[in-house]
């Protein structure tokens, strides 16, 4: 119990950490309705949710530069 507690610890998630969060959440379960339709739900919420979290880390990446940008300290 202690080391679920102590995960939870620290600095808040960043805008890409957030973004490839969201949408491996997104992609897991769009992954899984599709799946379920071709009868293999568990593949398809495996390849959906590294799709999705891909994608959630690529848009998540670009908004969290623009950020920096808009603010001056641009990397």
């Amino acid at each position: 119990m202690m080391i679920a507690v102590m995960g939870c610890y620290g600095q808040p998630l960043s805008t890409r950490e957030k973004g490839t969060l969201l949408g491996g959440a997104a992609g897991l379960g769009a992954g899984a309705l599709v799946g379920s339709a071709i009868g293999s739900p568990g593949a398809g919420a495996a390849i959906g949710g590294l799709g999705g979290a891909a994608a959630g880390y690529g848009i998540g990446n670009y908004m969290q530069n623009q950020q920096a940008y808009r603010h001056g300290y641009y990397y």
